[in-house]
């Protein structure tokens, strides 16, 4: 079995995330509705904005809330990005241009009811 090794290639810090608590509502006593011990997370770069208020002690409701944003389909898309960008050290949208450039496309057309390389294409010899 091959041994894999990890490396960190990037972080999400408390600086990529805006924090913002606010009071909860519904069943939970008064505590609940006095104190903002509920937490939004709102991670600009994904667009994914989550919750976590389903406890009455903050501490629970902001573990809760990173769970959603790990969870969270935004960011999981984000994140799969980030590590593809991280590993080949360009953008998804640079590697299509790349594959799309004209040598590495290959135009034919059908005449007579066989398959012949595009007219253009023969002029410049790809």
């Amino acid at each position: 079995m091959k041994k894999t090794s990890k490396e960190l290639l990037f972080s999400v810090t408390s600086k990529d995330l805006g924090i913002t608590y606010f009071s909860g509502t519904g069943a939970g006593c008064q505590h609940r509705n006095r104190h903002q011990n509920c937490v939004r997370l709102r991670h600009s770069a994904s667009g994914a904005i989550v919750t976590g208020q389903s406890h009455k002690e903050r501490k629970s409701n902001i573990k809760e809330a990173f769970n959603n944003l790990v969870n969270n389909s935004k960011f999981k898309l984000w994140h799969t990005r980030r590590i593809f960008e991280c590993q080949e050290g360009k953008t998804i949208e640079q590697l299509v241009d790349e594959l799309l450039s004209p040598n590495n496309l290959k135009v034919e057309t059908k005449e007579n009811g066989k398959w012949t390389v595009h007219k253009e294409e023969q002029k410049h010899g790809i």
